[in-house]
């Protein structure tokens, strides 16, 4: 069975971001992520880093990858791929081996895990990203004519660019290629396959301006997904409770004995009345509040979301059916409901008897209804 070995390189001295790779994305060194990811996608025998810096040795050994002191005369600016991957490969032993570049932070374990399948398959495998745009060569169009309409993007043929972020080789074939041309980067004498790299994963950071994108996409992957918005949106915040439950049909609200060291939720339930709706707040405060609401079947609350909460409640009594995202979904007397912030959702009392919901969320989150709904 074929020994399949990742490597990552990455020298120090970068001239146009300076020590770019140890530079901190988010809170973390660039090169962490393609480490991370190469260890999650578990399909390596061995997982690399090429550098001759010990900071970055120090990083390796942290993740608990291996590290290759390469020599100095090979970390020149003007030392390609070619020389330092057979250098590589002379002094470690492997059948086919996997360059991941940690200039490329969002690679995700799933696309290396794709990509070593095709590794495998041909003796040289380069990853490619589409461009969707007419482009030209030296001037003359390549995937459009200057004579004919200009197509829609979706039917243009896209240009495959190289993306670099990852590419694999062979080793026997590899070193063949290097005694015959002096280079075997693009495969040379062998087949080759091409894997479609898109999507963040795509990002290379060659320049600052890359490294300023990359932080922000590195933001927002850490924050939930957010409802699309248009300009003619038409759309009401309500971040007032009472308000909220009394446009719900809640009359009957107990809003100022809360935040008690204890209380008996069953006892509350026992003195309030059971054929109507009612809600009594048992929490609230600037971290979480939460409420308790009866209502009768067929009543409930309207369509809307919220945009920077989660959501959850526990039925306490009777049934409910919910709306999340236009699926209905029906619960009871025991279950969990959970709704991701930006889902739109509704609930309604069904069966024969009272509903009861702890609802849990927070006192200032806004109710965002559209103007149909409100």
């Amino acid at each position: 069975m074929s020994k399949i070995i990742a490597v990552i390189p990455a020298r120090l001295g970068s001239k146009r971001v300076p020590k770019k790779n140890i530079r901190l994305l988010n809170g973390k060194p660039l090169i962490q992520y393609v480490i991370d990811a190469a260890v999650e996608a578990a399909c390596f025998d061995e997982i690399w880093v090429n550098s001759e810096s010990d900071i970055l040795k120090e990083i390796a050994e942290n993740s608990n990858v291996k590290f290759y002191k390469r020599p100095l005369e090979l970390c020149e600016d003007n030392v390609g791929s070619d020389l330092f991957v057979h250098d590589f490969i002379k002094n470690v032993d492997c059948d086919v081996i996997v360059q991941i570049l940690p200039t490329s932070p969002f690679i995700t374990a799933e696309q290396i895990k794709q990509f070593v399948s095709l590794s495998t398959k041909y003796d040289t495998v380069v990853s490619t990203t589409p461009v969707r745009i007419e482009s030209l060569y030296d001037g003359v169009p390549i995937n459009f004519k200057r004579s004919e309409p200009t197509p829609p993007s979706q039917d243009l043929t896209p240009i495959q660019a190289y993306a670099c972020s990852l590419m694999s080789w062979d080793v026997n074939l590899y070193n063949s290629n290097m005694e015959q041309f002096g280079c075997a980067y693009h495969g040379g004498e062998g087949s080759v396959g091409y894997y479609e790299i898109t999507g963040y994963g795509a990002l290379d950071i060659d320049e600052e301006d890359d490294f300023v994108l990359a932080e922000a996409i590195a933001h927002s992957l850490q924050q939930p997904n957010t409802r699309p918005k248009y300009y003619d949106d038409e759309e009401i915040y309500d971040a007032d409770r009472l308000r909220v439950l009394l446009d719900d049909g809640v009359t009957n609200n107990t809003m100022y004995e809360f935040n008690k060291e204890r209380v008996s939720i069953d006892e509350i339930i026992e003195r309030n009345p059971q054929d109507s709706c009612w809600s009594h707040t048992l929490v609230n405060s600037k971290s979480n509040s939460a409420t308790l609401i009866a209502q009768m079947p067929g009543e409930g609350n309207r369509m809307h979301y919220h945009a920077d909460w989660d959501e959850w409640w526990h039925i306490l009594k009777g049934e409910w059916e919910w709306f999340i995202e236009g699926k209905a979904v029906t619960v009871k007397k025991g279950d969990m409901v959970f709704i991701e912030r930006n889902k739109v959702h509704k609930i309604t009392a069904i069966g024969e008897d009272q509903a009861i919901r702890l609802a849990v969320s927070r006192e200032d989150v806004d109710h965002i209804y559209t103007t149909e709904n409100y």
